[in-house]
């Protein structure tokens, strides 16, 4: 029995040296190591480290062991339950939140939900919110990481469509398996380096650019204000977080697939020209609201439409200001956003753009086949043929998302919130947008 565990041990020891590591660097960006700014991160840091090395220790294997399903199942779920425990070490040490508000706010970061406790962000210690940032970054690529490797081995909701070298454990895959991973992870710092970058150049200092280039790649979207994107009104700032964010919510696999063999495919990927395609549509069609309803010019109007449509549906979680102003249309929009989601494959949540292709596709052939009971339509997703079970995985994963909204909502509803604030903040928690009404 104690064998089942040893892969999961194993995964969580790296995990958790890594995030030791990361709180190094982290103490030394905010440059106070010693004092009460830095100190919370090298406490945690030693823990961290030292509950690393013991599951190193007792969850060795041999090697060419396979891992089955059921423990890589347990890699899952004990990754994402035990490091975000760790990472709430630096908020609860440096005495600023409580323990179940410190566990809040790194499996908030660590998901990269963007939903956020602290109030005050402007006036906050520089090391609480470098950390939170830092949560967010780190989720980002794990989340990007089991979108490669895991999902599509396991067959969730669909995932084996986006199955690669990467998802076949064997040794004779590893080789490919380990450039995949590696040039998935230059893209992600590239894509920071340069979205951090473009920040400071537009009018961000040093600090506020690394931190907003850590949750726009993320798609996290913790701010160092209470305001968010708000407290700089600039519609250049805006400009490049809506690229970024959009950036953000493509396959990574993409990316990877350009620096290793300089192949452009991202014209060609039917989930992305998806994608893409409705960003455009409903940024347009909220920015003519605007125009219309709020006396905005369309510069600005297309603006802050783009800007908090792709915030959204890339499950960001930015804000430029309070959309809830704009009327009953606009909430009603962003509420239905709040669903969406980016790619398969990228740092967005969501039930993720493809999902809806396919439900869309299972919907036409049913249709279809009322009118037409004996014909025969052969179904495929880019270029490649579509097996039924598939859909059918796509299509329970959504029966199982709405099953599972319905749920939260009903309970928060009986802890005596009203509908609307129950169903936001539901749907909000569940696709790892943040913000709800």
């Amino acid at each position: 029995m104690f064998g089942l565990f040893r892969p999961a041990m194993l995964v969580v020891g790296y995990l958790l040296l890594a995030m030791a590591g990361m709180m190094l660097v982290s103490m030394a960006v905010v440059h106070h190591p010693f004092n009460g700014q830095g100190a919370p991160l090298l406490f945690a840091a030693v823990i961290t480290g030292g509950a690393g090395l013991v599951p190193l220790v007792l969850g060795r294997i041999d090697p060419g062991t396979h891992t089955t399903y059921r423990q890589i199942f347990l890699i899952t779920v004990t990754s994402w339950t035990v490091v975000p425990l760790f990472g709430a070490l630096p908020f609860f040490l440096s005495g600023e939140l409580g323990f179940v508000d410190s566990v809040f706010e790194s499996v908030s970061g660590i998901t990269t939900t963007g939903s956020t406790v602290l109030v005050g962000l402007d006036t906050m210690p520089e090391v609480i919110l470098f950390w939170r940032s830092v949560l967010q970054w780190l989720g980002g690529i794990g989340i990007i990481a089991m979108a490669a490797a895991v999902l599509p081995l396991l067959k969730v909701g669909g995932m084996r469509l986006f199955r690669t070298e990467s998802s076949d454990w064997s040794e004779k895959a590893m080789p490919r398996a380990r450039q995949i991973y590696k040039a998935l992870l230059i893209a992600y710092v590239l894509l920071s380096v340069l979205c951090g970058f473009a920040y400071w150049v537009a009018g961000m200092d040093w600090f506020d650019a690394i931190n907003h280039a850590a949750t726009t790649i993320s798609t996290g979207g913790f701010s160092t204000s209470d305001a968010s994107m708000g407290q700089f009104d600039s519609l250049v700032i805006l400009w490049i977080s809506t690229v970024f964010m959009a950036a953000g919510g493509v396959p990574f696999l993409l990316y990877a697939r350009f620096l290793s063999d300089g192949e452009i495919s991202v014209f060609k990927d039917e989930q992305v020209m998806g994608y893409v395609k409705f960003l455009s549509v409903a940024s347009l069609v909220i920015g003519g609201y605007l125009v219309v309803t709020q006396d905005m010019s369309f510069l600005q109007a297309i603006t802050r439409a783009a800007f908090n449509v792709t915030s959204i549906v890339t499950t960001t979680g930015y804000a430029s200001e309070d959309y809830t102003l704009w009327g009953s249309f606009a909430i009603a929009m962003f509420l239905f956003l709040t669903m969406v989601g980016g790619c398969s494959g990228s740092t967005a949540g969501g039930m993720k753009i493809f999902r809806f292709q396919l439900c869309f596709m299972f919907l036409q052939d049913h249709l279809t086949k009322l009118i037409h009971p004996h014909v025969v339509v052969a179904k495929k997703y880019n270029g490649r043929p579509l097996p039924d079970d598939i859909v059918t995985s796509a299509v329970a994963f959504s029966f199982l998302f709405f099953m599972a909204l319905a749920a939260c909502t009903i309970a928060l509803a009986a802890m005596g919130l009203d509908l609307v604030t129950s169903f936001s903040a539901a749907a909000t928690a569940l696709t790892n947008v943040g913000p709800g009404l």
